[in-house]
């Protein structure tokens, strides 16, 4: 039986269409993406950021099918195929794009060894707790549970916020912080209107820092549509959802 999930809207809309149209040509490193996807979007922002060519695949991940569980066996977005060989997982990708791309600027990652290590556990504060925090307000249905994950979310970005040196996380250059951040700051209009959201009540001057990231070219040119987009996440605030993550977050399981 199809599953609500496999409705979705077949491709990008608005601007992220028009990133889609300019990468239709054949290239060493083939993008499988699912337009609707926040950690999709990381590594869309990466190849965008980084100017490097690619080739742009639309995938349904929630359809499986037999080509992409190849390249993927989890079934999931993001994934590629670069030179023949397949790779998968967003933060792995992003990182491999930085090592696989050297001279494709800006770097993503610090270069000095200290620095890039206090950037992974940034990300890795983002990935088990801003993430999972911004996901349960999202499918919370009563309102204690609505408030209970609010304010986690606050909290856990305002942990982040007070490390950002500005403008970005680690200075003057755009980094992977930003990256891994960015999707989920570009949807936070989501969070607003529907579970009382408000970026100002974080503080510690997230509320610039945000503002900073959704405007940015590459995050504007990888996004949606928001009437599409909202189709959606309606499924995830009334907790339908049959995203790997919506199963998860019910089961009381890490993200995947």
């Amino acid at each position: 039986m199809a599953i609500p999930d496999e409705n979705i809207h077949p491709t990008a809309t608005g601007n992220a269409a028009k990133t889609v149209a300019e990468h239709q040509a054949k290239q060493d490193l083939v993008f499988y993406s699912g337009w609707f996807c926040p950690f999709n979007q990381r590594v869309w922002i990466s190849l965008e950021e980084k100017g490097i060519q690619y080739q742009y695949k639309e995938v349904n991940p929630y359809k499986k099918e037999k080509h992409f569980l190849d390249i993927n066996p989890k079934g999931l977005v993001p994934a590629i195929e670069y030179q023949g060989k397949a790779l998968y997982e967003s933060l792995v990708l992003c990182e491999f794009l930085e090592e696989a791309y050297p001279n494709h600027k800006p770097h993503l990652l610090p270069a000095d060894p200290f620095e890039r290590a206090h950037v992974r556990l940034w990300i890795d504060h983002t990935s088990k707790t801003i993430i999972p925090a911004w996901h349960r307000l999202l499918q919370a249905q009563s309102i204690d549970q609505q408030d209970v994950a609010r304010q986690e979310l606050y909290d856990a970005q305002r942990k982040l916020a007070q490390q950002v040196k500005g403008p970005y996380f680690t200075g003057k250059e755009f980094g992977l912080v930003d990256v891994a951040n960015a999707p989920w700051i570009a949807r936070e209009y989501i969070l607003a209107t529907h579970r009382g959201y408000d970026r100002a009540q974080v503080g510690d001057g997230w509320n610039e820092y945000a503002e900073r990231l959704a405007t940015r070219e590459s995050i504007r040119k990888t996004t949606s549509d928001e009437d599409k987009l909202q189709v959606i996440y309606d499924r995830y605030l009334r907790d339908e959802a049959q995203s790997e993550v919506a199963k998860a977050l019910r089961a009381g399981r890490p993200l995947p």
